[in-house]
């Protein structure tokens, strides 16, 4: 997997760090299947009645959501279907820019986290999500263009830097990766309740 860690510790905005760790195509390819692959691998062993489990996180603030929904853990299938909808729509807009096109707005979409209620339905919606992700990589031309960039708010690029079509793509995995520890506590949590009866 790509080391976010120099971005996320603010020593470097993302497309600097591209540049300096000289991070290929090829790599995000391969980093984009294997969170994939990380994903299933945090479904193994459980059940239905553990993705649909609420688990307790003290710090659950989501403003976008109902006001009786705003302050819950989020369980694992909606972590799931977050975090693929977030990489697929980094991905979207990556595809635009590398075909040369400026882009500004949002390329969203996510199911209903609530109508997701078992495991066979959450590793459908990986591979469907890795399917998606890889045909946007493949939409890219065989020379994309790199000094073409997102516009975006001067909050966004005050923590990320200026965003052209690999930081963009890289991006969506660095949120999918921030979020396995939530996604293993999630697990932890579902699974000593199950054993708990």
């Amino acid at each position: 997997m790509i080391d976010f860690s120099p971005v996320e510790n603010g020593e470097m905005k993302m497309l600097a760090y591209t540049q300096s760790a000289g991070i290929t195509w090829q790599q995000v390819r391969d980093a984009l299947n294997e969170s994939v692959d990380t994903l299933h691998v945090l479904l193994d062993g459980l059940e239905d009645v553990d993705v649909t489990f609420v688990p307790y996180d003290p710090h659950a603030n989501d403003p976008f959501a109902p006001p009786e929904e705003q302050h819950i853990g989020w369980n694992i299938a909606h972590l799931i279907l977050h975090v693929t909808a977030s990489t697929e729509e980094y991905a979207a807009i990556g595809s635009v820019l590398g075909r040369g096109i400026a882009f500004e707005g949002r390329l969203r979409y996510e199911p209903d986290w609530k109508t997701v209620t078992t495991v066979a339905a959450l590793r459908q919606r990986l591979e469907e999500s890795r399917r998606i992700r890889l045909a946007y990589l493949d939409a890219l031309p065989d020379q994309p263009f790199m000094d073409v960039y997102r516009v975006i708010s001067e909050r966004y690029i005050e923590y990320f830097g200026q965003s052209n079509c690999m930081v963009s793509f890289l991006i969506g995995l660095m949120h999918e990766v921030g979020h396995y520890e939530q996604i293993r506590d999630a697990r932890r949590q579902a699974l000593a309740a199950r054993q708990q009866g």
